[in-house]
């Protein structure tokens, strides 16, 4: 029988200890509370004691409707009493409700790590409970490195947990802090320390051989009643349960109870988010959440999908807040190409001899090199051209650029761009940090003449790929752009010899998109 299972998300704590990742004080405050609206029960904030922008964090927070703040820290250190260690006093300062401790429940690492005997390192864990249950708060113990130790010294770790549970602990989750075991190590330590231990119990797993997910659902499905996670399973060395995928897992495919029922429809938009907040690439092939999740490239896949949405997909999309995809590829039949061009041309049919054609050309491109999975825009304006509803915006007459040795203020690279629109020529000249940015500048000045709008639009991404070749002077280059005009993206791809004129297919694409979305008029 499922029972209700409390996300305690450590995205600030444990996920800031992760590689490419750092907060400051107001990102803190920021990732919090998207953590509040997606409904998670604690959010464990950081250490109080170990760094300044984690106290002004608790300092400043305020406000969250529906998680709960957990300041967390160590044990008291050997041979000084609880109520004098500095550390507790920091996290009692930080004011909240429940606090989160962790202590050695590997002998191993009493004795050779912390340079403890194996008594003072239980004792510690005692009066450090103990000394936070009189000062009224709930108290959650992290048994950290538990399942090693269990493995190598049961009789010891099973000493730690049963220390922090006399010592008054509400909760004691269990870490499998290397990250190294198995599913049913998981399932089979956690479910005789529950035969032990009267209290609840967590799960706090590592992804270092890639089980973690799996892990925690084990833990769970032998009573674990609180996963410790993090958004995008990030944290220390390969990273953590993912908060989204776990809870998802629970929830849609096992029944648990986990986070609100109207927050797995934000799983998507909010990964976003996150991602843009920490300023972050986000994992395309991220379980639920990544652009890959439900994406479809074979042509037979693509049909059984349109027939049937659960013959290659496990939940719907909507599920989570996220959008079914149809990649346009040589791998793609009719079926595919047809979804991805009513979009642009909505009066096609599946019989259209238009369909055809554009199977052919996309086929034609993809072969010079062209790549369209993630270049949407630039597929829109293959459909428009080869369906002759295409009515470009401007015309190049030319385009110019010199690239020289910079000095130590100046930008290396400038770009004169000759435009003609409705019969009028406009030239403008740009400098710019490289060949492609001051090319993007002309062209953006000659353009805003007749088109004001395009001030709206900004590159926010970049990407070159070198496409191999026999002749590696005869070598092409793929340029995938990705523009923004604060309210829609969208990518653009080019190929050339040269990594110039690709760029300029790709720029000149993004601006077209714009224009044609927008049905601009030139003034």
């Amino acid at each position: 029988m499922s029972h209700p299972v409390f996300i305690y998300d450590t995205t600030l704590r444990d996920g800031a200890q992760g590689a490419g990742l750092s907060f400051s004080a107001q990102d803190k405050l920021r990732v919090a509370e998207l953590l509040d609206e997606l409904g998670v029960h604690y959010i464990e904030a950081g250490a109080p004691g170990s760094n300044p922008k984690d106290a002004e964090f608790f300092k400043r927070v305020a406000g969250l409707k529906n998680a709960e703040l957990v300041a967390f820290g160590p044990t008291c250190r050997a041979g000084i009493p609880a109520a004098e260690d500095a550390g507790l006093a920091a996290i009692l300062a930080a004011n909240t409700k429940t606090v989160c401790v962790f202590g050695k429940a590997w002998s191993f690492h009493a004795t050779e790590i912390l340079g403890v005997t194996r008594d003072e390192n239980l004792e510690m864990i005692r009066a450090t409970v103990e000394f936070l249950k009189s000062a009224r708060r709930q108290v959650f113990f992290d048994a950290e490195h538990f399942f090693d130790g269990y493995k190598n010294d049961r009789e010891y770790a099973l000493a730690a947990v049963l220390a922090a549970e006399k010592a008054g602990a509400d909760l004691i989750c269990l870490c499998d802090t290397n990250g190294g075991s198995f599913s049913h190590e998981i399932s089979d330590i956690f479910s005789e320390t529950r035969k032990i231990l009267k209290v609840p119990m967590g799960i706090h797993a590592h992804s270092d051989i890639g089980m973690e997910e799996a892990n925690a659902v084990s833990a769970v499905l032998a009573g674990a009643t609180q996963v410790q996670s993090t958004i995008g399973g990030y944290g220390e060395r390969c990273g953590n349960t993912d908060t989204l995928t776990v809870s998802a897992n629970l929830t849609l495919k096992l029944g648990f109870e986990t986070l609100p029922r109207e927050s797995f429809g934000k799983f998507a938009p909010l990964s976003r988010r996150f991602y843009e907040l920490c300023n972050l690439d986000a994992n395309a092939a991220a379980p639920y959440v990544g652009s890959y999740a439900f994406s479809h490239k074979g042509g037979m896949h693509i049909d059984a999908v349109r027939k049937n949405s659960i013959s290659f997909e496990h939940v719907s999309p909507a599920a989570v807040g996220a959008q079914r995809k149809f990649l346009v590829s040589e791998f793609s039949g009719r079926a595919a190409i047809l979804e991805r061009a009513r979009a642009v041309e909505p009066a096609l049919e599946k019989d259209s001899p238009e369909i055809e054609k554009i199977v052919a050309e996309i086929k034609r491109l993809e072969n010079e090199g062209y790549q369209f999975e993630g270049a949407d825009a630039s597929f829109a304006l293959v459909v428009k051209r080869t369906c002759g509803t295409y009515r470009p915006h401007f015309g190049l007459k030319s385009f110019h650029v010199t690239v020289s040795e910079p000095a130590a203020d100046e930008e290396a690279a400038s770009a004169v761009c000759r435009i003609e629109v409705g019969g009028y020529q406009e030239t403008s000249g740009a400098v710019g940090n490289g060949p492609v940015n001051a090319l993007d500048r002309a062209m953006r000045l000659a353009l805003e003449r007749f088109y004001p709008q395009i001030a709206d639009v900004k590159l926010e991404d970049y990407r070159v790929r070198v496409l191999g070749s026999n002749d590696a002077t005869a070598s092409k280059v793929r340029v995938v752009i990705e523009s923004s005009d604060g309210r829609e993206s969208w990518s653009t791809v080019g190929v050339s010899a040269d990594i110039v004129g690709a760029s300029w297919t790709a720029l000149v694409d993004a601006m077209e998109y714009k224009l044609m979305r927008d049905g601009a008029q030139f003034v």
